[in-house]
């Protein structure tokens, strides 16, 4: 196979950044950065209404998908971040104007901050990208939206299917005939977020071992051990990649909310089914990375997605400091262990996560985050929380290119 290039876009009529790219395409997908409700002409907050301020988010996103020739309807996954989490049905009435079709999948959560003050929303997207990028030829590859009575229904889809991904709304641990939080502790709640997850997949032919990254939002991340047990037993034989994020609400008073990320070996028309369904999904891990239950990256089709990376020297897998600099740069550097280990360079990521327990501090973790990187910057989003893992200040997660795909 041909190389195949990211293609790294901005453009004027959405906010701009110095340290992020407002949208890298790779392959079948458009990556975003998370937008801020500001108006790119000012430069400032549009005003302190949610309503407002979540049409200026949306609004930037739809300049920028107008501006790579895309519609609001090509977006398979939406990711809302609220300083408030009673916000969210204000959102919702803004949020269904933007489509005309069914609505993308969507994962939604409160955090402890957002990166700029007064902001009390922020939203990021992934894009679909049927003509692909170079030297790929466009296809024109239909998006699957769909939707089983075995897992709760909402507002958005369930799963949305695009070329070799399935893309899957968050769950709550909501019980699908009664449409409320089962009764119990943290994990009988993440156990029925599991069968959710799980009786999805088995709606399109899928099934749990597909799975190649799990972004788990706990309101207490004294859980995480115990969240941690439960999600063995869905996953007996292999692990994904894994980013554990502190929210300070979810919806329903949730104490657990899963995310997933899903291969689609079948991918979706007009591709071949006998040419694609056999992909690989490729886990791994380095000896030059701090060690975790879970697998550093998984590699699947076009994209590696490589578990959330906190500030541990990998020799004893210990804090590294105290300072945010020397905690940044670490993070970086286990990705950038990850990544070659693979036989990848930095240049290769396409997205960057980042959580800080203090969100002021991304004005230091910028002048090191900038080094990693000699040509254009990823698509990133950036979030405050309450708490971080060992008590770290800073955890990076990242999508990384894939050009020679996995193996049939």
């Amino acid at each position: 196979m041909s190389e195949i290039k990211k293609n790294s876009r901005n453009t004027e009529n959405a906010p701009k950044s110095p340290f992020s790219t407002q949208t890298v395409a790779f392959s079948h997908y458009n990556n975003f950065s998370a937008q801020l409700p500001v108006d790119p002409k000012t430069g400032e907050i549009v005003s302190s209404d949610i309503k407002e301020q979540a049409e200026q988010c949306l609004k930037n996103i739809q300049a920028i998908v107008e501006s790579i020739g895309h519609v609001m309807d090509d977006a398979v996954k939406l990711t809302v971040f609220l300083k408030n989490i009673s916000d969210v049905e204000a959102v919702d009435e803004v949020y269904k104007t933007f489509f005309k079709s069914d609505l993308p999948t969507r994962t939604t959560v409160a955090i402890e901050a957002l990166s700029l003050e007064g902001a009390l929303i922020q939203i990021d997207a992934l894009i679909s990208n049927g003509e692909g990028t170079t030297p790929q030829k466009a296809l024109d590859l239909v998006k699957v939206t769909r939707n089983t009575e075995k897992a709760p229904k909402s507002l958005h889809a369930q799963t949305v299917a695009f070329s070799h991904y399935n893309n899957i709304s968050a769950q709550l641990p909501l019980d699908p005939q009664s449409g409320k939080i089962v009764a119990g502790g943290v994990e009988a709640q993440t156990e029925q977020c599991l069968e959710n997850i799980k009786a999805i997949l088995e709606s399109i032919g899928h099934v749990m071992n597909d799975v190649v990254k799990t972004t788990i939002f706990l309101k207490d991340l004294s859980d995480a051990n115990a969240v941690s047990e439960v999600l063995a037993k869905f996953f007996p034989n292999y692990v994904p990649a894994r980013t554990i994020v502190n929210a300070s609400a979810l919806p329903m008073d949730a104490l657990v909310q899963i995310d997933v990320a899903v291969s689609h070996g079948d991918g979706t028309p007009p591709q071949l089914p006998e040419d694609t369904r056999f992909l690989v999904i490729e886990a791994n891990n380095t000896e030059n990375a701090p060690k975790s239950p879970y697998s550093h990256t998984v590699a699947y089709s076009h994209y590696n997605h490589i578990s959330g990376q906190l500030p541990l020297v990998p020799e004893n897998n210990q804090i590294v400091g105290s300072g945010i600099k020397e905690q940044a740069a670490q993070c970086l550097n286990n990705i950038k262990a990850i990544v070659e280990s693979i036989d990848h360079k930095m240049d290769d990521i396409v997205k960057i996560n980042i959580q800080l327990k203090n969100v002021a501090d991304i004005t230091a973790v910028n002048e090191i985050y900038t080094s990693f990187f000699s040509g254009d910057l990823p698509a990133r989003t950036v979030i405050g929380v309450s708490t971080i893992p060992m008590d770290a200040l800073i955890q990076v997660d990242a999508v990384v290119s894939n050009s020679e795909g996995t193996p049939a």
